[in-house]
């Protein structure tokens, strides 16, 4: 016998499982097809707008958990104000250009790459853009974002290339704009300049050194009885800028001294890290012969 048959049970047609992979597709489409984004917008029109101004994720490889957390965050931004009595649209959009796109793109030409000519190239970084954008589009669908899906703004498109152009002409035309040298993170195999969001750093231990420089100038007025070589010594811990050094920096508030040794001729160092610079060089037998200030050293050679 079938005893809850035989039980007054609450009925109701409330699913008691979520099955979400099958419904959460099928409430995405409800949206779409009832167009509620768009009646939201001619509801809204005459509201007090709000903007959210979303950075585009770039065009590149399939979504992961930072972009669930990155754009449903934004949604929940933009449906609360909407919400409060503003009129939020919400536009999404794609970066187009960069290093990301350029680097996938040349992998999958590889050697081929090499023979084809820069505007080819750029085409099969438009064309895999493209591609990833169509991606994307569903995935962050698929997130349940609400927003003008159909009409996504994207920085390859030439009308948003030729606005930027127009910005950059005011801007120079306002005489905002001049020309420098700035230093910028540099990518020897791919050839291009680097944004500092591009920069991985690990961790390293490298070795620093001590460097003592040969004075060239004459410095008899400061060391008038030294016929011994003079040398201005320097730690650093970038080795590897030494060949390109081009200047010895001087505290101009320090006292220095020039310390004659047996072996290493004379050493002009900081007199107060004078004693624990022979230790570090393993000196026990050395003499301070005399005791000057950073300015009698300005602009003196070495080499």
């Amino acid at each position: 016998m079938d005893y809850k048959k035989t039980l007054n049970l609450p009925s109701t047609k409330f699913a008691m499982k979520a099955n979400l992979p099958q419904r959460e597709p099928q409430q995405l489409k409800e949206w779409e097809t009832k167009r509620i984004y768009q009646k939201l917008r001619e509801q809204s029109k005459d509201r007090k707008t709000f903007i959210l101004h979303d950075g585009p994720p770039y065009a590149n490889g399939h979504l992961h958990m930072g972009h669930a957390i990155n754009k449903i965050l934004k949604d929940i931004i933009v449906r609360s104000k909407q919400m409060a009595g503003f009129n939020a649209p919400y536009i999404p959009g794609w970066d187009c250009h960069g290093l990301p796109i350029e680097h996938n793109v040349d992998k999958k030409l590889g050697k081929k790459k090499k023979e084809m000519t820069n505007v080819q190239v750029r085409r099969e970084c438009r064309s895999y853009a493209a591609k990833f954008v169509e991606i994307q589009k569903e995935e962050f669908k698929r997130f349940g974002v609400m927003g003008e899906w159909e009409n996504p703004y994207l920085t390859m498109n030439y009308p948003y290339e030729a606005r930027i152009a127009k910005e950059c002409g005011e801007f120079a035309l306002a005489g905002d704009m001049f020309l420098g040298k700035k230093p910028i993170y540099w990518c020897c195999s791919c050839q291009t300049a680097l944004a500092e969001a591009e920069i991985e750093y690990h961790d390293h231990t490298s070795p620093s050194i001590f460097v003592k420089f040969p004075v060239k100038d004459d410095l008899s007025d400061i060391l008038p009885d030294v016929a011994d070589d003079i040398f201005v010594v320097i730690w650093t811990t970038t080795p590897w800028t030494i060949p390109a050094n081009l200047g010895i920096c001087l505290h101009p508030d320090f006292v220095y001294v020039a310390v004659k040794t047996q072996h290493q001729g004379v050493l002009i160092v900081a007199r107060d890290l004078a004693e624990s610079v022979m230790k570090e060089f393993g000196i026990e037998e050395y003499s301070v012969i005399k005791e000057f200030s950073s300015k009698d050293l300005e602009n003196k050679k070495c080499k």
